[in-house]
């Protein structure tokens, strides 16, 4: 079976399944963001996909 990423995490959070936040970024400014916003909800580690 062939799915995206974002299908996997669908379909992994619908089974109950815990899955880490997580977001698309396009910019440094908004992976900065979207890291303190991680970070700020209690994770203590950030993974960057590039």
């Amino acid at each position: 079976m062939k799915i995206h990423e974002y299908q996997a995490r669908e379909l992994l959070a619908s089974a109950g399944i815990p899955v880490p936040s997580g977001c698309m970024c396009t910019t440094v400014d908004t992976a900065v963001e979207a890291a303190e916003s991680i970070m700020a909800d209690g994770a203590g580690l950030v993974v960057v996909k590039a």
